[in-house]
């Protein structure tokens, strides 16, 4: 990553890591492959079945539903066994599912279709806290914002380009078309991870172990053993805490966007709105992403993380009172902006908190605590909407837990930092 020092040089950073730049690129291409063909899928849900909008709440869930299968058991393979190996035989497993994908998809079989997306889902679930493990072992401590502030920039992006170019993939390509190239971004990956040389000790950091080790009693211990590790990080453990809540925000804004432009704000051309809440919030994130590292260095992680999500929960509230669509979009492009520092603020802690050899089975706690809260919010949304509730009201309770989890960081996060901190000098004395 570039950033700019003091004197206003540029100083080139994390990308002359050979291993970082390769990790980096795969996780870009497989994940930007995988927004294309999601978004084009909702496209065709929507346009197929204009009258059953919980056919698109149903495709989230079978995003985030298998996390809640295979999350007691991702962590510690992250931990015990080969990290880049699983990174790359997971691309090539959702490689050959997405073939099947095609296959369903082609002959209109929307049971299997779901299906399908359900496994492919648990599939890339040991991805992400191997990946996440290898990047931190290649890179040292005072990359790890850098880092984070990268993917940030990654995430706006997606955010900017994703839904835009699933539109168009699906006008163009048709659904069918998207699955390849969703398939095709997935082969890339691999090779790409294949392609990195990556010291033992950060691909097996606990030493090397045969599957035939990976037992019940094995896996129950160490499963225990990531429980035990949180629970006696009291700053971590309340960090995770909030995650929980995090995973409900972000399951209501994984339809709600669409759901405002079709129900709501342009039922016409819901489809280009749609398009353009992508380009205006990832234009924020970007931006947002950019002037990150330097706001941190000026203020503590937690500081950032409180008051950002405090100001996102306000802007939220705004979204159910807008009746002007260039208004949200507004209001959307400065929710992209303070969100992209909050996100680099909690990532990087989380990778400086976290002992290398226990990362896998820590993100692999979080995951599920998002994905059990995102499916509760989907499974609450396919319910309601729009039955009960319409996007305003939905807009309303999500602003009104954000400003609970601002609230309660408030009120434990730096009594805890300080309590660390204390900790640290009297070690340094010590020592």
């Amino acid at each position: 990553m570039i950033k700019f020092s003091g004197k206003g040089g540029v100083i080139i950073g994390i990308f002359q890591n050979r291993n970082f730049r390769k990790l980096f690129f795969a996780m870009f291409t497989s994940q930007l492959g995988t927004t294309v063909g999601n978004m084009a899928f909702a496209f065709y849900l929507l346009d197929r079945f204009s009258n059953q909008p919980s056919y698109a709440t149903l495709a989230e869930l079978m995003y985030a539903l298998p996390t809640l299968f295979v999350f007691f058991i991702v962590g510690v393979l992250a931990d015990r066994m080969d990290r880049k190996r699983i990174a790359e035989n997971s691309d090539w497993i959702r490689a050959g599912l997405t073939v099947l994908l095609f296959i369903a998809v082609y002959n209109e079989a929307l049971f299997f279709v779901f299906f399908i997306l359900f496994i492919r889902s648990a599939v890339a679930k040991f991805f992400t806290p191997v990946e996440t493990s290898l990047v931190q072992g290649v890179l040292n401590k005072e990359q790890y914002m850098q880092a984070a502030g990268l993917n940030q920039t990654v995430v706006g992006m997606f955010m900017l380009f994703g839904v835009g170019l699933g539109a168009l993939a699906y006008k163009f390509i048709g659904i069918e078309g998207a699955v390849i190239a969703d398939g095709i971004s997935f082969i890339i990956s691999a090779f790409l991870i294949r392609s990195c040389t990556i010291p033992n000790e950060v691909r097996l950091p606990n030493g090397k172990a045969e599957w035939r080790d990976i037992q019940l009693r094995t896996v129950l211990a160490d499963f225990r053993q990531g429980i035990a590790y949180i629970v006696q990080y009291k700053l971590l453990l309340s960090i995770i805490f909030g995650f929980f809540i995090f995973g409900i925000i972000n399951g209501g804004f994984a339809v709600l966007p669409i759901f405002t432009m079709k129900y709501k704000l342009a039922p016409d051309s819901y489809e280009t709105y749609s398009s353009l809440f992508s380009v205006f919030l990832g234009t924020g994130f970007i931006i947002g992403s950019i002037i990150g590292n330097p706001i941190m260095k000026s203020m503590k992680p937690y500081q950032m993380i409180i008051g950002g999500i405090f100001a996102t929960g306000l802007l939220t509230l705004s979204f159910g009172f807008t009746q002007n669509v260039w208004i949200y979009l507004s209001l959307i492009f400065v929710t992209g902006l303070i969100l992209a520092p909050v996100n680099i603020a909690l990532n990087g802690w989380m990778t400086e908190l976290v002992d290398p050899k226990i990362m896998g089975r820590v993100s692999a706690w979080i995951d599920p605590l998002m994905m059990s809260a995102h499916s509760l919010a989907l499974g609450a949304v396919a319910i309601v909407f729009p039955r009960w509730v319409n996007v305003d009201t939905m807009y309303y309770v999500l602003a009104l837990l954000m400003f609970v989890v601002s609230f309660y960081y408030l009120l434990v996060l730096p009594r805890l930092v300080r309590q660390r901190e204390a900790v640290l000098v009297k070690e340094e004395i010590s020592m």
